[in-house]
């Protein structure tokens, strides 16, 4: 047991179109190692952003002072919380993240159009056989389970997502919590690039990396490199 997350309530926000087992998947074996307890939000399609915001507010409100976590969206989701929110905030474990401030052209904005149009104009079925002839086998049988239980809705989720403002560099540099950001070094979508500017910015911050192979391999990979980046010596090491 870990005394510095012991009794945490960790809550993990998954990616665009991903859903809560595969952020689970990725955070909560890392977590509960150390003591802490996972919850893994569910995104509602119909409005996404709004249901993370509704469920880091209920488990503050449930759990005090919580560690929050997240994936691409998730993990600017999870920021821009952490921003409004510092006194309920233990520590941020930012994962993939995909663009900062405007998502205008960004790689993942981009996709996230790209697919909601071409969902609307050919429809899931079409779609997904697409993305899965192109996609590594893990995440196109991921985003089959994803992109289904999301369906009707998914296309208005990704173009919500790709709408979704994340912090500026100076607005991040304001967020003095402990941080860790886990950058994929090999994916495109979210550019590593990113990644170093978050941990750059953010005052308190490690920077850990991955690849999609060990990703695909093993999400959990994802976690313990959040856990490592946050139990690394620090003048302000995380508390419940």
């Amino acid at each position: 047991m870990h005394s510095r997350f012991d009794t945490c309530t960790a809550i993990v926000l998954p990616g665009t179109g991903s859903d809560a087992r595969f952020a689970e998947d990725a955070f909560s074996a890392a977590f509960d190692g150390v003591g802490s307890t996972t919850i893994a939000v569910e995104p509602d399609p119909a409005a996404v952003v709004e249901s993370y915001f509704s469920a880091l507010d209920d488990a503050a409100s449930r759990h005090g002072r919580i560690i929050v976590a997240g994936i691409s969206l998730g993990a600017a989701v999870a920021v821009r919380w952490a921003a409004d929110h510092p006194a309920s905030i233990v520590a941020l474990a930012l994962a993939l993240p995909a663009w900062t401030g405007d998502p205008a052209g960004s790689p993942a904005a981009l996709s996230a159009e790209f697919t909601a149009r071409s969902l609307r104009e050919r429809g899931l079925d079409a779609v997904t056989a697409a993305m899965a002839s192109s996609s590594p086998e893990w995440l196109a049988r991921t985003l089959r389970r994803s992109w289904a239980s999301q369906w009707p809705a998914l296309p208005d989720a990704l173009d919500e997502a790709a709408r979704f403002r994340g912090l500026e560099l100076d607005e991040l540099a304001r967020i003095d919590v402990p941080a860790v950001v886990i950058g994929a070094v090999d994916d495109a979508v979210h550019p590593i690039e990113v990644a170093r500017q978050w941990a750059g910015a953010l005052p308190n911050c490690a920077l850990r990396t991955v690849t999609l192979d060990a990703v695909g391999s093993d999400p959990g990979c994802i976690g313990r490199a959040a856990v490592d980046g946050l139990d690394r010596p620090r003048a302000h090491p995380p508390s419940c």
